[in-house]
């Protein structure tokens, strides 16, 4: 099986996507939109962003409510009460979603509601730039039932935020916070960056610091390592020398200082690069991490549902064009269809990047199917007698030195169930 590009003249009735969007048999109550708008690409980022010098926000708009009210006629399927479909998790990433003017949000909110019937629990997130938040935008998007942010602050290092591209003064992350509380959005979470090149521990001690002492205060923070993707900016001066990348010591002694200072302070690290306070934790990316299913709107936005999964067109202006073509189906690279292995294949990386683990029996008795059940216990055991995991009870679980070779952990792993 190989992913697939599907053109845009099969976009529509009878292409790929739409016989997988027709395929779904339960409910699905996760959707993700993607908002491409930014003012300055940052050049650690590889999700399709861009700055728009056309002035496309109100067309974007317009496609994105479309494809919203198609995907809700999907959302619905398998579901045995009439009425409109319910969302119990709802993301909006980018990009920077904060750069849509609040009139498109108002417009956009409205048709969400129209569409979705919002469950009483239901989070809503929305990505949020430090320097874009207003309290106009805040107040329209507390209206239309967002109760969590997420601000992109990376660092409190004007010289590491210029390393990394990012143009915001660190004081305005908390007065972002500030106007989101005091709009009466309770949930806030805020994104941290470490292995700046340049970076000391004691730096990174700082930001940490800086962030549990903002006043009002987060309950969830997200600590990144930096990466360096294929394909962007920084990767690139990478390659050209201007800079010498973290060494991996140092790296993993800030991840264990992560730790080390959240768990202290009452955030309980839930995911590899996640820690929040007990009930704080971010369920629409748990229903990724669990391996749920969810619909997504908007350029590059991905879908998985019924075994399949799917990327919308990554280019706005195609996008464009097939959702106004196709009566809101967009185009779509990257197909792939419902194939058991990989399912598997996928349980065990996402299922590992938790604290929760991995459930063993049903793992062990999929991988039975495929004759490797033997060969995945094997694996899993070998790292339990070195401390890297834990096989207690029903479930796999990575230990605090574990989480520092998760990806190695995790490729041994699969590699155990590849047919």
């Amino acid at each position: 099986m190989t992913a697939q590009t599907i053109p845009l003249s099969l976009a529509g009735s009878g292409s790929s996507a739409e016989r997988w969007l027709n395929a779904i048999d339960e409910p699905v109550e996760s959707l993700y939109l993607h908002v491409p708008f930014c003012f300055h690409k940052c050049h650690y980022c590889d999700f399709y962003s861009f700055v728009d010098t056309q002035d496309r926000q109100p067309a974007f708009t317009d496609a994105l409510i479309l494809e919203v009210r198609r995907l809700a006629d999907f959302a619905s399927r398998g579901r045995p009460e009439a009425g409109k479909p319910s969302l119990s998790t709802l993301f909006v990433g980018g990009g920077t979603p904060s750069l849509l003017r609040t009139n498109l949000w108002e417009r956009l909110l409205g048709a969400l509601h129209e569409s979705f019937r919002f469950k009483p629990d239901a989070e809503f997130t929305v990505e949020c730039n430090p320097e874009t938040v207003t309290p106009d935008l805040i107040r329209a998007l507390r209206a239309g039932g967002v109760n969590r942010v997420s601000i992109g602050a990376q660092s409190f290092e004007a010289r590491h935020l210029k390393t990394l591209e990012r143009w915001h003064d660190p004081a305005n992350v908390q007065r972002a916070l500030r106007l989101a509380a005091e709009g009466g959005i309770e949930r806030r979470n805020i994104d941290l960056i470490f292995a700046v090149p340049g970076q000391s521990i004691d730096e990174w001690r700082g930001d940490l610091e800086r962030a549990l002492a903002l006043d009002p205060g987060v309950e969830h923070l997200s600590c990144y390592a930096l990466t360096y993707e294929p394909n962007t900016a920084m990767t690139q001066r990478l390659r050209l020398g201007q800079f010498t990348p973290m060494d991996d010591e140092t790296e993993s002694e800030m991840y264990r200082l992560t730790v080390s200072i959240l768990r202290d302070r009452g955030y309980n690290r839930y995911e590899v690069s996640n820690f929040a306070r007990p009930g704080a934790e971010c369920r629409h990316n748990l229903a990724y991490w669990r391996h749920r299913q969810w619909l997504a709107a908007g350029p590059s936005a991905s879908t998985h549902v019924a075994g399949a999964r799917w990327k919308n067109i990554p280019r706005l202006s195609e996008w464009l064009e097939s959702i106004a073509a196709n009566r809101g189906i967009s185009a779509v690279v990257d197909l792939e269809t419902p194939d058991e292995g990989r399912a598997l294949r996928e349980r065990i990386m996402l299922g590992l990047r938790l604290s929760e683990g991995l459930e063993s029996a049903p793992l062990l008795s999929r991988a039975a199917m495929h004759g490797a059940d033997t060969r995945l216990l094997r694996v899993a055991q070998k790292y339990a007698d070195t401390g890297a995991m834990t096989m207690s009870g029903e479930r796999w679980a990575l230990t605090d030195e574990g989480f520092l070779i998760a990806d190695s952990i995790a490729a041994e792993l699969m590699s155990a169930v590849r047919c």
